[in-house]
């Protein structure tokens, strides 16, 4: 149980992604942050969907009391005024990273799922509030941070594997498939990266100057202390070849959210981000010693009942 909580806020940034990575850096940028959430929970895992003309961005939702994430989605104009807010998706296990993409004449969610032991890629049935699991996508790992990518008439996953905790932060994996719903083949040469400080998704790939930048979380110090560009030289069903670029700096005017960064989304437009600042709390402690002795409560009541 730990003293220090990470308390992430997402934002957005008036820049495409593609203008961000020129630049190396969101400093100077217009920021329009999402709303504060109340003490022990926040925002976080930003991704960006344009739909009738509003900005929907899709979040994960947690409150440390509970420990278990669900998705909500922030709605906004031109402007960047929020229009409605509302939970999209909740299941038994912790959701995350909701990366919404449109395909195949539908629109998807593809959440980080691992504690369901699986991935699964769910379909808008009534977007953006309603959502049906339509797709159990099978990989050689349980996924952390699945990223998809069309490109080259493929369907690409980036991923790290939940197999250990390490693996979650430094062991990239690639599978392929010609189909969304597969059958997805993962890379010969899994896991394709081994480097605790550019491994780990962290948002939405794009093309830029004819190669695959792929945001990378830098967690050499921290869980997501900084994002960095992963640009692709060579991805084929059996070659992988990238370097790392730079950390991008967090803004100072950030502040306080200056102690991490994980998040570089693409939504035409604008770019989503997070940045993270960390509290120091007796009373978070608190709710965490209470939540483990109810468990272990829970756990003994059946040898006495």
């Amino acid at each position: 149980m730990a003293l220090r909580k990470d308390i992430w806020r997402p934002a957005i940034v008036e820049a495409t992604m593609e203008s961000i990575f020129a630049r190396g850096s969101i400093e100077g940028l217009a920021l329009h942050w999402l709303p504060p959430m109340p003490s022990f929970c926040f925002l976080a895992d930003p991704f960006g969907f344009w739909h009738r003309d509003r900005l929907h961005v899709f979040v994960e939702t947690y409150d440390y009391r509970v420990r278990i994430g669900a998705i909500e989605v922030l709605v906004y104009d031109r402007q960047f005024n929020l229009i409605e807010r509302g939970p999209v998706l909740n299941e038994p296990w912790h959701l995350s990273y909701p990366f919404v993409f449109a395909a195949d004449g539908d629109i998807w969610m593809l959440p980080e799922t691992h504690k369901s032991g699986g991935l699964t890629l769910y379909r808008a049935v009534d977007f953006p509030y309603r959502w049906e699991p339509a797709v159990r996508i099978a990989l050689d790992h349980v996924a952390v941070d699945a990223t998809p990518l069309f490109h080259d008439g493929r369907w690409w996953l980036f991923y790290t594997s939940a197999s250990q905790e390490a693996h979650k932060m430094e062991s990239l994996h690639v599978a392929w498939a010609d189909r969304l719903d597969g059958v997805w083949t993962p890379h010969p040469s899994n896991p394709v990266r081994v480097d605790r400080a550019s491994a780990r998704p962290g948002g939405s790939a794009s093309i830029v100057d004819g190669h695959i930048v792929l945001p990378v979380q830098d967690c050499s110090r921290t869980y997501g202390g900084g994002i960095r560009p992963l640009r692709i030289h060579r991805l084929t069903p059996d070659r992988f070849e990238a370097e790392v670029g730079p950390a991008l700096p967090i803004p100072a005017g950030a502040a306080p959210y200056v102690e991490g960064f994980h998040t570089l989304s693409s939504a035409g437009p604008v770019t989503l981000v997070d940045m993270k600042r960390t509290e120091l709390s007796l009373h978070g402690l608190s709710i965490e010693a209470r939540r483990e002795a109810g468990k272990l409560a829970r756990r003994l009541r059946p040898a006495h009942g």
